[in-house]
């Protein structure tokens, strides 16, 4: 007995010995590697999917190379990669699994299943919200041998069991790759990737398409089995501005041999890929329901990639949708990046259901492109806090580098701070729909021009209200007082802005007004947006929200991108819309210094020269305001033309004006911490760090103001503002 419990006791020993070498030896091989290939990582049960790192790559699209895959263990995932990404990159992942060099494909969605929140009371870890199926379209079905008669029976029905698909039979390859996509129910923000099969192989494990496949060369099955969405959306624009099949043929024969022939499938666009897209748009109506309301929510189902937020209407909720296309986000990462972001609000507001705001960026040429539409039932600056943030997330999610130098607002009621916590910019206050209302319904009621400029330059003055007057109602009815003859604008002035003008000075005396470059860019963009839109012969479809989206979202988003693409590369030029090259904004950067006449010791007026007949010079008035007037033609009309825009650009050179108010309240905060610098140490570095970042501050007014978007305010505001700044500073 002594001797077997002696041996038990040494069996005991060897066993532990043995077990922690190779536990030892496990965690070594794990560490180097091991046989793990490529970016896998060791296995991990279903249970700790939820402690997997969340990669979200930062290239615009990414594949599967660009993620660390991890192996499950057990369940019905057994063996399959797994990977955790934000649900709003699934489309950039799919992308760019679509796009591999060695294996172009076209994933479709097999199938999709959703669930409500709240439906499912103890959820699995990997219980789902949205569950999506994709596989390669070169599958799973094989077809490649089924004309010759030698297929196999059991391959004329698909894997999933949905029955044959004789419109692609003659791409089906028999492909294997697919993929399960999973957005998950205890955090909706997270999707969770299951690659049940990566390679692009059919069941014998061999390559069924691509460069690796040998029966493949030479043949499309190199290429991926339908064209890009990019060239699907190029092809329906070319189409909705009008261009005929024909020259989208020819067009696309020339882009193609410009880059040394066929590389892959949108090289061999064929004429019935053209007559594909055509017979959807003619096909395809703004009325998809009776009821507006139901047809504005399948349009928002069949086209979520394109909503960046939506909220149907209810008692205590207002409607709100805001929109933007792929294009239309690639434009704001584009020029917006370092750029100027404008508001253009309140459209329509008198005929559509419910108004339009549009959020502008500036091209080379000073164009306002449109790069996202709000469409909601309340007024915009309400409900900016509900759509903004996931406006700015949006744009963060494609590049985290992405920055905004300044947003225009055009509404006093706008969330100014609220603007500043999503983008991190500078809130500046753009006046260009004051101005435009103002002096065209000058020139409908009033017909003496003398009039017409006093009038104007005091309603400006009564914008920007001094000191002298705190009380901006005192200013309004001096104004009144004075132009008591002019009773049809008095009226109209009454009841349209007597109501809000507290609100537009108090703005005014808060905010940094943008100059009026800009304003000729967002008023290009208005006429032409109020050309589309609110030409009477589509009045009967004025109250339906589906006709507004259809056709901002198919015509005029077109037009947009005809303009950039000609810009670009050249093409089409004769179809350009020739508002595109009048732009206001973009002429005046192409009058020469040496035609403008400025005393700068008499700021009353100034003299432009004609630039095609030398001989005339037009009279601008109040030069270098935004209330300034010209005598030319397009600015008799209510615009603003090119020589307002062109004295106010030099005045600013020749520094004209007096110092930037940032600069002005820098300076006498400087001055006061010199003359009565705190004890406290605390306190001293406090305003050391706010000097400091006041500085930047200035540097980014600098910035602004040399890029013609910051407005020199007029001397008495300067001074109040800088008084008020200046207490405030000293209070804080």
């Amino acid at each position: 007995k002594t001797a077997l419990s002696s041996l038990i006791r040494n069996l005991k020993k060897k066993k532990i010995v043995s077990v922690t070498c190779y536990n030892n030896l496990s965690q070594s091989h794990s560490r180097s590697g091991g046989s793990m290939k490529g970016h896998e990582s060791k296995m991990a049960r279903m249970e700790d999917i939820l402690n997997l790192p969340v990669q979200d790559p930062p290239c615009a699209e990414f594949s599967a190379a660009h993620i660390t895959w991890v192996k499950v263990e057990g369940g019905r995932q057994g063996g399959d990669d797994i990977a955790l990404i934000p649900f709003s990159r699934v489309d950039d992942f799919v992308k760019g699994e679509s796009s591999k060099a060695e294996c172009p494909a076209s994933f479709r969605i097999e199938s999709r299943r959703k669930r409500s929140e709240g439906s499912i009371s103890k959820p699995r870890v990997d219980g789902y919200l949205e569950y999506t199926l994709y596989w390669c379209s070169y599958g799973p079905e094989d077809y490649r041998d089924c004309e010759s008669g030698l297929g196999d029976g059991s391959n004329f029905k698909p894997a999933t069991g949905k029955g044959s698909r004789p419109g692609r039979r003659h791409m089906m390859r028999g492909c294997l790759c697919h993929f399960t996509v999973k957005r998950l129910y205890t955090r909706p923000l997270l999707a969770l990737i299951i690659y049940n099969q990566r390679k692009h192989v059919d069941k014998t494990g061999s390559p069924c398409h691509g460069i690796l496949d040998q029966d493949a060369v030479g043949t499309r099955a190199m290429y991926a089995p339908r064209i890009s969405e990019e060239l699907r959306q190029k092809v329906m624009s070319m189409l909705y501005v009008g261009i005929s099949l024909d020259n989208i043929i020819q067009h696309h024969m020339e882009v193609v041999q410009g880059h040394g022939g066929p590389h892959n499938r949108d090289d061999f666009l064929t004429r019935n890929d053209v007559r594909n897209i055509e017979r959807v748009i003619r096909n395809t109506s703004h009325e998809v329901h009776i009821d507006d309301a139901c047809s504005v929510k399948i349009w928002v189902q069949r086209h979520q990639k394109h909503v960046f937020y939506f909220q149907d209407a209810s008692a205590s909720e207002p409607f709100i949708l805001g929109i933007q296309t792929d294009w239309q986000l690639q434009q704001m990462l584009r020029h917006g990046q370092n750029g100027s972001v404008a508001s253009h609000s309140t459209f329509g507001s008198k005929k559509l259901k419910y108004p339009l705001s549009t959020l502008l960026v500036f091209d080379s040429s000073r164009n306002a492109i449109p790069v996202a539409w709000v469409i909601t039932s309340s007024l915009t600056g309400q409900d900016i806090h509900k759509w903004v943030g996931s406006l700015a997330e949006r744009l963060r999610t494609k590049d985290s580098r992405w920055r905004l130098n300044a947003f225009l607002v055009d509404d006093p009621s706008f969330g100014f701070s609220v603007i500043r916590d999503a983008f991190q910019c500078r809130v500046l206050l753009c006046v260009w729909h004051v101005r435009r209302a103002w002096i065209r319904s000058l020139l409908k009621t009033c017909c003496n021009i003398d009039i017409q400029r006093e009038m104007f330059k005091h309603l400006g003055w009564i914008l920007c209200s001094s000191r002298s007057v705190p009380n901006v109602m005192d200013a309004v009815q001096e104004f009144m007082e004075v132009f008591v003859d002019q009773s049809a604008f008095m009226d109209y002035f009454k009841s349209q802005w007597s109501p809000y003008i507290e609100s537009w000075v108090s703005c005014i005396r808060s905010l940094p007004v943008a100059g009026p470059e800009p304003h000729a860019a967002i008023e290009s963009y208005h006429r032409r947006l109020k050309y589309k839109l609110l030409n009477d012969q589509y009045a009967n479809f004025w109250p339906r929200i589906d006709w507004l989206i259809h056709t901002l979202t198919t015509e005029f988003h077109s037009l947009y991108w005809l303009d950039q693409y000609t810009v670009e590369t050249g093409y089409f030029s004769n179809l350009r819309d020739e508002s595109f090259s009048t732009n206001a904004w973009y002429q005046a950067l192409h009058i020469p210094d040496n035609d403008v006449i400025l005393d700068e010791q008499n700021l009353q007026v100034a003299k432009v020269i004609s630039q095609t007949d030398r001989n005339l010079a037009y009279t601008i008035w109040n030069p270098g305001s935004e209330f300034s007037l010209c005598d030319c033609h397009w600015s008799n009309l209510g615009n603003l033309c090119k020589h307002v825009i062109k004295v106010a650009m030099m005045c600013k050179n020749r520094q004209v004006a007096r110092p930037l108010l940032a600069a002005q309240i820098y300076r006498q905060t400087l001055l006061s911490l010199l003359h009565n610098p705190p004890d406290d140490p605390v306190v001293l570095d406090h305003a050391i760090l706010c000097t400091t970042r006041l500085q930047q501050d200035i540097k980014g007014w600098e910035d602004l103001s040399n890029s013609g978007l910051l407005q020199h305010l007029p001397p008495e505001l300067n001074s109040q503002m800088a008084d008020n700044t200046l207490l405030f500073a000293r209070s804080h």
